[in-house]
Protein backbone atom coordinates (compact mmCIF):
# COMPACT_ATOMS: atom_id res chain seq x y z
CA UNK A 1 0.00 0.00 0.00
CA UNK A 2 1.26 3.47 -0.89
CA UNK A 3 1.50 5.67 2.18
CA UNK A 4 2.64 9.19 2.88
CA UNK A 5 5.57 8.03 4.98
CA UNK A 6 6.81 11.57 5.56
CA UNK A 7 3.59 12.35 7.36
CA UNK A 8 3.62 9.02 9.17
CA UNK A 9 7.20 9.41 10.35
CA UNK A 10 6.64 13.02 11.37
CA UNK A 11 3.68 12.02 13.52
CA UNK A 12 5.65 9.11 14.96
CA UNK A 13 8.75 11.18 15.73
CA UNK A 14 6.61 13.93 17.25
CA UNK A 15 5.26 11.39 19.71
CA UNK A 16 8.77 10.14 20.44
CA UNK A 17 9.86 13.71 21.10
CA UNK A 18 7.19 14.25 23.72
CA UNK A 19 8.03 10.91 25.33
CA UNK A 20 11.74 11.68 25.30
CA UNK A 21 11.09 14.99 27.02
CA UNK A 22 9.02 13.23 29.65
CA UNK A 23 11.62 10.53 30.21
CA UNK A 24 14.45 13.03 30.52
CA UNK A 25 12.89 14.34 33.71
CA UNK A 26 11.63 17.64 32.29
CA UNK A 27 8.13 16.39 33.08
CA UNK A 28 8.58 16.01 36.83
CA UNK A 29 6.38 14.52 39.49
CA UNK A 30 5.48 15.98 42.84
CA UNK A 31 7.20 13.07 44.58
CA UNK A 32 10.36 13.31 42.47
CA UNK A 33 10.15 9.68 41.36
CA UNK A 34 10.71 10.37 37.67
CA UNK A 35 14.20 11.81 37.53
CA UNK A 36 17.12 11.54 35.16
CA UNK A 37 18.77 9.07 37.50
CA UNK A 38 16.02 6.49 37.11
CA UNK A 39 15.23 6.66 33.38
CA UNK A 40 17.15 6.83 30.10
CA UNK A 41 18.28 10.23 28.89
CA UNK A 42 16.36 11.90 26.08
CA UNK A 43 17.32 10.89 22.58
CA UNK A 44 19.04 7.64 23.58
CA UNK A 45 16.22 5.33 22.46
CA UNK A 46 17.03 4.44 18.85
CA UNK A 47 14.81 1.96 17.01
CA UNK A 48 16.49 -0.70 14.94
CA UNK A 49 14.96 -3.72 13.28
CA UNK A 50 11.20 -3.87 13.56
CA UNK A 51 9.80 -0.33 13.67
CA UNK A 52 12.81 1.39 12.13
CA UNK A 53 10.79 2.49 9.09
CA UNK A 54 8.36 4.49 11.22
CA UNK A 55 5.38 2.43 10.02
CA UNK A 56 5.07 -0.77 12.03
CA UNK A 57 1.86 -1.77 10.27
CA UNK A 58 3.34 -1.64 6.79
CA UNK A 59 6.29 -3.71 8.03
CA UNK A 60 3.82 -6.44 9.05
CA UNK A 61 1.90 -6.17 5.79
CA UNK A 62 -1.19 -4.68 7.46
CA UNK A 63 -3.02 -1.91 5.60
CA UNK A 64 -3.62 1.29 7.55
CA UNK A 65 -6.85 3.13 6.80
CA UNK A 66 -8.26 6.63 6.75
CA UNK A 67 -11.04 6.33 9.31
CA UNK A 68 -14.27 8.02 8.24
CA UNK A 69 -16.43 5.67 10.28
CA UNK A 70 -15.66 6.76 13.84
CA UNK A 71 -14.44 5.20 17.06
CA UNK A 72 -14.88 1.58 16.02
CA UNK A 73 -13.02 -1.00 18.11
CA UNK A 74 -12.47 -3.09 14.98
CA UNK A 75 -10.47 -0.17 13.53
CA UNK A 76 -8.51 0.46 16.72
CA UNK A 77 -10.83 2.90 18.50
CA UNK A 78 -9.02 6.24 18.43
CA UNK A 79 -5.50 7.66 18.41
CA UNK A 80 -3.97 8.38 21.82
CA UNK A 81 -2.48 11.83 22.32
CA UNK A 82 1.32 12.10 22.61
CA UNK A 83 0.94 13.27 26.23
CA UNK A 84 -0.93 10.06 27.06
CA UNK A 85 1.81 7.98 25.47
CA UNK A 86 4.38 9.97 27.44
CA UNK A 87 2.86 9.33 30.87
CA UNK A 88 2.35 5.68 29.98
CA UNK A 89 6.08 5.49 29.26
CA UNK A 90 6.73 7.06 32.67
CA UNK A 91 4.47 4.49 34.30
CA UNK A 92 6.49 1.73 32.68
CA UNK A 93 9.61 2.78 34.61
CA UNK A 94 8.41 1.58 38.02
CA UNK A 95 6.56 -1.17 39.85
CA UNK A 96 3.67 -0.55 42.24
CA UNK A 97 0.70 -2.27 43.87
CA UNK A 98 -1.95 -2.45 41.16
CA UNK A 99 -4.89 -2.51 43.62
CA UNK A 100 -3.45 0.56 45.37
CA UNK A 101 -2.97 2.25 42.01
CA UNK A 102 -6.56 1.48 40.99
CA UNK A 103 -7.90 3.03 44.19
CA UNK A 104 -5.71 6.12 43.85
CA UNK A 105 -6.56 6.57 40.16
CA UNK A 106 -10.26 6.14 40.95
CA UNK A 107 -10.06 8.84 43.59
CA UNK A 108 -8.32 11.24 41.18
CA UNK A 109 -10.90 10.51 38.46
CA UNK A 110 -13.78 11.10 40.89
CA UNK A 111 -12.26 14.46 41.80
CA UNK A 112 -11.77 15.47 38.16
CA UNK A 113 -15.35 14.52 37.23
CA UNK A 114 -16.81 15.98 40.46
CA UNK A 115 -18.74 12.76 41.03
CA UNK A 116 -21.41 12.62 43.76
CA UNK A 117 -20.34 11.91 47.33
CA UNK A 118 -19.75 8.20 47.80
CA UNK A 119 -18.83 7.56 44.14
CA UNK A 120 -15.48 6.56 42.67
CA UNK A 121 -14.06 4.98 39.51
CA UNK A 122 -12.15 1.92 38.37
CA UNK A 123 -10.02 1.69 35.23
CA UNK A 124 -10.99 -1.52 33.45
CA UNK A 125 -10.00 -3.39 30.31
CA UNK A 126 -12.55 -1.57 28.17
CA UNK A 127 -16.23 -0.90 28.80
CA UNK A 128 -17.12 -4.57 28.27
CA UNK A 129 -14.90 -5.56 31.19
CA UNK A 130 -16.52 -2.82 33.27
CA UNK A 131 -19.90 -4.42 32.59
CA UNK A 132 -18.69 -7.88 33.57
CA UNK A 133 -16.76 -6.92 36.71
CA UNK A 134 -19.47 -4.48 37.79
CA UNK A 135 -22.16 -7.16 37.72
CA UNK A 136 -19.77 -9.72 39.25
CA UNK A 137 -19.24 -7.40 42.20
CA UNK A 138 -22.97 -7.00 42.69
CA UNK A 139 -23.44 -10.78 42.64
CA UNK A 140 -20.58 -11.70 44.98
CA UNK A 141 -20.21 -8.72 47.24
CA UNK A 142 -16.85 -9.08 48.99
CA UNK A 143 -17.38 -12.77 49.74
CA UNK A 144 -14.19 -14.66 48.72
CA UNK A 145 -16.07 -17.95 48.31
CA UNK A 146 -18.57 -16.39 45.90
CA UNK A 147 -15.81 -14.61 43.97
CA UNK A 148 -13.97 -17.88 43.36
CA UNK A 149 -17.24 -19.65 42.58
CA UNK A 150 -18.40 -17.55 39.61
CA UNK A 151 -20.04 -18.31 37.21
CA UNK A 152 -21.66 -20.82 39.58
CA UNK A 153 -24.29 -18.65 41.30
CA UNK A 154 -25.26 -21.10 44.01
CA UNK A 155 -26.19 -19.05 47.08
CA UNK A 156 -26.28 -15.78 45.13
CA UNK A 157 -28.87 -13.75 43.30
CA UNK A 158 -28.96 -14.79 39.67
CA UNK A 159 -31.18 -12.56 37.52
CA UNK A 160 -30.68 -9.30 35.61
CA UNK A 161 -33.64 -7.40 34.19
CA UNK A 162 -33.19 -5.84 30.74
CA UNK A 163 -35.53 -4.36 28.14
CA UNK A 164 -36.05 -6.38 24.97
CA UNK A 165 -34.84 -3.52 22.77
CA UNK A 166 -31.67 -3.27 24.88
CA UNK A 167 -30.45 -6.78 24.08
CA UNK A 168 -27.23 -6.62 22.06
CA UNK A 169 -23.96 -8.56 21.60
CA UNK A 170 -22.39 -6.83 24.59
CA UNK A 171 -24.77 -8.45 27.05
CA UNK A 172 -22.57 -11.53 26.61
CA UNK A 173 -20.46 -9.94 29.35
CA UNK A 174 -23.47 -10.06 31.67
CA UNK A 175 -24.24 -13.67 30.76
CA UNK A 176 -20.61 -14.64 31.36
CA UNK A 177 -21.16 -14.16 35.09
CA UNK A 178 -23.76 -16.94 35.02
CA UNK A 179 -26.63 -14.49 35.43
CA UNK A 180 -29.91 -15.06 33.61
CA UNK A 181 -31.32 -12.13 31.62
CA UNK A 182 -34.98 -11.46 32.32
CA UNK A 183 -36.35 -9.65 29.27
CA UNK A 184 -39.21 -7.18 29.71
CA UNK A 185 -40.75 -4.36 27.67
CA UNK A 186 -43.08 -2.36 29.94
CA UNK A 187 -43.03 -0.93 33.45
CA UNK A 188 -45.71 -3.40 34.52
CA UNK A 189 -43.63 -6.30 33.20
CA UNK A 190 -40.60 -4.98 35.07
CA UNK A 191 -42.47 -4.79 38.37
CA UNK A 192 -43.78 -8.33 37.91
CA UNK A 193 -40.30 -9.62 37.06
CA UNK A 194 -38.77 -8.43 40.32
CA UNK A 195 -38.22 -11.24 42.82
CA UNK A 196 -35.68 -12.26 45.50
CA UNK A 197 -33.29 -13.47 42.77
CA UNK A 198 -33.15 -10.07 41.01
CA UNK A 199 -29.58 -8.78 41.27
CA UNK A 200 -29.51 -5.80 38.89
CA UNK A 201 -31.38 -3.74 36.28
CA UNK A 202 -29.27 -3.19 33.13
CA UNK A 203 -29.71 -0.26 30.70
CA UNK A 204 -28.06 0.01 27.25
CA UNK A 205 -27.85 3.76 26.76
CA UNK A 206 -27.66 3.75 22.96
CA UNK A 207 -31.05 1.97 22.96
CA UNK A 208 -32.77 4.70 24.96
CA UNK A 209 -34.96 5.79 22.03
CA UNK A 210 -36.50 2.41 21.09
CA UNK A 211 -37.01 1.27 24.68
CA UNK A 212 -40.37 1.94 26.34
CA UNK A 213 -38.72 2.75 29.67
CA UNK A 214 -36.38 5.73 29.28
CA UNK A 215 -33.05 6.41 30.93
CA UNK A 216 -34.39 8.65 33.71
CA UNK A 217 -37.37 6.43 34.51
CA UNK A 218 -35.21 3.28 34.64
CA UNK A 219 -33.03 4.60 37.46
CA UNK A 220 -36.07 5.89 39.38
CA UNK A 221 -37.65 2.45 39.21
CA UNK A 222 -34.42 0.94 40.46
CA UNK A 223 -34.44 3.22 43.49
CA UNK A 224 -38.08 2.50 44.16
CA UNK A 225 -37.58 -1.26 43.92
CA UNK A 226 -34.23 -1.16 45.78
CA UNK A 227 -32.35 -2.83 42.90
CA UNK A 228 -28.91 -1.60 41.69
CA UNK A 229 -29.01 -0.01 38.23
CA UNK A 230 -26.23 -0.25 35.66
CA UNK A 231 -25.92 1.87 32.50
CA UNK A 232 -23.72 0.90 29.55
CA UNK A 233 -22.69 4.25 28.06
CA UNK A 234 -19.55 2.96 26.34
CA UNK A 235 -19.48 5.23 23.28
CA UNK A 236 -21.59 8.01 24.75
CA UNK A 237 -18.97 10.72 25.05
CA UNK A 238 -19.27 13.32 23.67
CA UNK A 239 -20.95 15.14 25.24
CA UNK A 240 -18.36 15.19 27.99
CA UNK A 241 -21.06 15.75 30.64
CA UNK A 242 -22.22 12.15 30.26
CA UNK A 243 -19.19 11.17 32.34
CA UNK A 244 -21.01 12.53 35.39
CA UNK A 245 -24.63 12.91 34.24
CA UNK A 246 -25.67 9.32 34.91
CA UNK A 247 -24.00 9.16 38.31
CA UNK A 248 -25.81 12.37 39.26
CA UNK A 249 -29.00 10.82 37.91
CA UNK A 250 -28.56 8.04 40.46
CA UNK A 251 -27.20 5.10 38.47
CA UNK A 252 -25.26 2.83 40.80
CA UNK A 253 -22.74 1.82 38.12
CA UNK A 254 -21.82 3.34 34.73
CA UNK A 255 -19.51 1.95 32.04
CA UNK A 256 -17.56 4.03 29.52
CA UNK A 257 -14.96 3.21 26.91
CA UNK A 258 -11.59 4.86 27.45
CA UNK A 259 -10.24 4.28 23.96
CA UNK A 260 -12.91 6.09 21.96
CA UNK A 261 -13.51 9.87 21.99
CA UNK A 262 -11.63 10.28 25.29
CA UNK A 263 -8.55 9.06 23.38
CA UNK A 264 -7.11 7.06 26.23
CA UNK A 265 -5.46 3.66 25.85
CA UNK A 266 -7.48 1.53 23.43
CA UNK A 267 -7.68 -1.33 25.94
CA UNK A 268 -8.93 0.88 28.81
CA UNK A 269 -12.41 1.62 30.08
CA UNK A 270 -14.10 3.19 33.09
CA UNK A 271 -16.43 1.81 35.71
CA UNK A 272 -17.96 4.72 37.62
CA UNK A 273 -20.22 4.15 40.59
CA UNK A 274 -20.84 3.63 44.27
CA UNK A 275 -17.64 3.02 46.22
CA UNK A 276 -18.85 -0.27 47.71
CA UNK A 277 -19.85 -1.68 44.31
CA UNK A 278 -16.66 -0.47 42.62
CA UNK A 279 -14.58 -2.03 45.41
CA UNK A 280 -16.36 -5.35 44.89
CA UNK A 281 -15.80 -5.08 41.14
CA UNK A 282 -12.07 -4.71 41.74
CA UNK A 283 -12.10 -7.83 43.93
CA UNK A 284 -13.52 -9.71 40.92
CA UNK A 285 -10.90 -8.34 38.56
CA UNK A 286 -7.21 -8.60 37.72
CA UNK A 287 -4.72 -8.65 39.40
CA UNK A 288 -6.66 -10.86 41.81
CA UNK A 289 -6.32 -14.55 40.99
CA UNK A 290 -9.12 -17.11 40.72
CA UNK A 291 -11.55 -14.42 39.59
CA UNK A 292 -13.79 -14.11 36.57
CA UNK A 293 -12.03 -10.89 35.57
CA UNK A 294 -8.46 -12.18 35.83
CA UNK A 295 -8.36 -12.39 32.03
CA UNK A 296 -9.38 -8.72 31.70
CA UNK A 297 -6.03 -7.37 32.84
CA UNK A 298 -5.41 -3.64 32.74
CA UNK A 299 -1.78 -2.65 33.25
CA UNK A 300 -0.27 0.13 35.31
CA UNK A 301 0.53 1.97 32.08
CA UNK A 302 -3.10 1.92 30.93
CA UNK A 303 -4.36 3.06 34.33
CA UNK A 304 -2.00 6.05 34.30
CA UNK A 305 -2.79 6.75 30.64
CA UNK A 306 -6.52 6.79 31.38
CA UNK A 307 -6.09 9.39 34.12
CA UNK A 308 -4.08 11.63 31.77
CA UNK A 309 -6.51 11.16 28.87
CA UNK A 310 -9.41 12.27 31.05
CA UNK A 311 -7.48 15.31 32.23
CA UNK A 312 -6.85 16.35 28.62
CA UNK A 313 -10.38 15.53 27.49
CA UNK A 314 -11.92 17.72 30.18
CA UNK A 315 -9.76 20.68 29.08
CA UNK A 316 -10.74 20.51 25.41
CA UNK A 317 -12.87 23.14 23.69
CA UNK A 318 -15.65 20.77 22.67
CA UNK A 319 -17.66 23.41 20.80
CA UNK A 320 -14.64 24.28 18.69
CA UNK A 321 -14.10 20.60 17.93
CA UNK A 322 -17.71 20.22 16.78
CA UNK A 323 -17.25 23.15 14.41
CA UNK A 324 -14.05 21.68 12.99
CA UNK A 325 -15.66 18.27 12.46
CA UNK A 326 -18.58 19.94 10.67
CA UNK A 327 -16.19 22.03 8.56
CA UNK A 328 -14.40 18.92 7.38
CA UNK A 329 -17.67 17.34 6.25
CA UNK A 330 -18.77 20.51 4.50
CA UNK A 331 -15.47 20.71 2.64
CA UNK A 332 -16.05 17.19 1.31
CA UNK A 333 -19.66 18.01 0.47
CA UNK A 334 -18.63 21.10 -1.49
CA UNK A 335 -16.48 18.94 -3.75
CA UNK A 336 -18.83 16.02 -4.39
CA UNK A 337 -22.11 17.92 -4.74
CA UNK A 338 -20.67 19.55 -7.83
CA UNK A 339 -21.34 16.21 -9.54
CA UNK A 340 -24.89 16.04 -10.97
CA UNK A 341 -27.15 13.78 -8.92
CA UNK A 342 -25.07 13.86 -5.71
CA UNK A 343 -26.59 15.31 -2.53
CA UNK A 344 -25.54 15.39 1.12
CA UNK A 345 -27.35 15.83 4.44
CA UNK A 346 -26.09 16.25 8.00
CA UNK A 347 -27.19 14.82 11.33
CA UNK A 348 -25.94 14.12 14.86
CA UNK A 349 -26.90 10.79 16.48
CA UNK A 350 -28.66 11.09 19.83
CA UNK A 351 -26.34 8.52 21.37
CA UNK A 352 -22.97 6.94 20.52
CA UNK A 353 -20.56 8.91 18.31
CA UNK A 354 -22.57 12.04 19.13
CA UNK A 355 -20.76 14.15 16.52
CA UNK A 356 -21.62 15.58 13.09
CA UNK A 357 -22.34 12.90 10.48
CA UNK A 358 -22.89 13.24 6.74
CA UNK A 359 -25.03 11.07 4.45
CA UNK A 360 -23.98 11.00 0.80
CA UNK A 361 -26.63 10.01 -1.73
CA UNK A 362 -26.76 9.91 -5.51
CA UNK A 363 -29.46 9.64 -8.13
CA UNK A 364 -29.07 6.21 -9.83
CA UNK A 365 -30.20 7.76 -13.12
CA UNK A 366 -27.06 9.90 -12.98
CA UNK A 367 -24.62 7.55 -11.23
CA UNK A 368 -24.74 3.78 -11.60
CA UNK A 369 -23.02 2.63 -8.44
CA UNK A 370 -24.15 0.26 -5.70
CA UNK A 371 -23.47 1.76 -2.22
CA UNK A 372 -21.90 -1.45 -0.90
CA UNK A 373 -19.62 -1.60 -3.93
CA UNK A 374 -18.72 2.06 -3.43
CA UNK A 375 -17.65 1.42 0.15
CA UNK A 376 -15.73 -1.67 -0.96
CA UNK A 377 -13.86 0.25 -3.66
CA UNK A 378 -12.89 2.98 -1.20
CA UNK A 379 -11.72 0.38 1.32
CA UNK A 380 -9.66 -1.38 -1.35
CA UNK A 381 -8.09 1.78 -2.72
CA UNK A 382 -4.75 3.42 -2.02
CA UNK A 383 -4.94 4.85 0.54
CA UNK A 384 -7.65 2.68 2.05
CA UNK A 385 -10.67 4.75 3.15
CA UNK A 386 -13.31 3.36 5.51
CA UNK A 387 -16.85 4.78 5.40
CA UNK A 388 -20.21 3.11 5.96
CA UNK A 389 -22.58 2.04 3.21
CA UNK A 390 -26.33 2.68 3.55
CA UNK A 391 -29.23 1.48 1.38
CA UNK A 392 -29.10 4.76 -0.55
CA UNK A 393 -25.47 5.82 -0.42
CA UNK A 394 -22.61 6.34 2.03
CA UNK A 395 -22.36 7.71 5.56
CA UNK A 396 -19.37 9.10 7.39
CA UNK A 397 -18.14 11.30 10.18
CA UNK A 398 -14.88 13.20 10.46
CA UNK A 399 -13.87 13.25 14.11
CA UNK A 400 -11.31 10.46 13.77
CA UNK A 401 -9.69 12.00 10.67
CA UNK A 402 -6.21 13.38 10.91
CA UNK A 403 -5.64 16.91 9.54
CA UNK A 404 -5.85 16.98 5.76
CA UNK A 405 -7.44 13.57 5.35
CA UNK A 406 -10.77 15.17 4.46
CA UNK A 407 -9.11 16.41 1.25
CA UNK A 408 -7.96 12.88 0.42
CA UNK A 409 -11.46 11.53 0.98
CA UNK A 410 -12.95 14.25 -1.20
CA UNK A 411 -10.52 13.49 -4.03
CA UNK A 412 -11.30 9.78 -3.97
CA UNK A 413 -15.05 10.28 -3.72
CA UNK A 414 -15.00 12.66 -6.68
CA UNK A 415 -12.99 10.17 -8.73
CA UNK A 416 -15.25 7.26 -7.77
CA UNK A 417 -18.52 9.07 -8.43
CA UNK A 418 -17.35 10.58 -11.72
CA UNK A 419 -16.12 7.21 -12.93
CA UNK A 420 -19.65 5.82 -12.57
CA UNK A 421 -21.44 8.92 -13.80
CA UNK A 422 -23.54 8.88 -16.94
CA UNK A 423 -21.94 12.14 -18.02
CA UNK A 424 -18.38 12.67 -19.19
CA UNK A 425 -16.09 14.90 -17.19
CA UNK A 426 -12.74 16.44 -17.78
CA UNK A 427 -9.62 15.76 -15.69
CA UNK A 428 -10.25 15.58 -11.96
CA UNK A 429 -9.09 18.70 -10.18
CA UNK A 430 -6.94 17.98 -7.12
CA UNK A 431 -7.61 20.41 -4.29
CA UNK A 432 -4.53 22.34 -3.21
Amino acid sequence: MALNLKSTRRTFMSSLGVMATALSGRISSATGLFTNASVPAAGTAQISGFGASGNVYEELGVTTVINGQGTMTVLGGSLARPEVEAVMALAGQHFCSIPDLEVAAGKRIAEMLKLPEGYTALVTSGAAAAMQSGLAGILTGNNPKFIEQLPDLTGMKSEVIIQKSHRNPFDHQLRATGAKLIVIETTDELRKAVNPQTAMMHFSNFANAPGQIKVDEWVKLGKELNIPTFIDAAADTPPVSHLWDYANMGYDLCAFSGGKAIRGPQCAGLLIGRKDLVANALLNNSPHEDTLGRCAKVGKEEIIGMVKALELYLKEDHQALDKEWQRRLESISARITGIPGVTTTYSVPDMANHVPHMDIQWDPTHISLDPKDAAKQLRGGKPSIVVESTPSGLAMNSFMLQPGEEKIIADHLVQLLRTHSARAFGPIRQEA
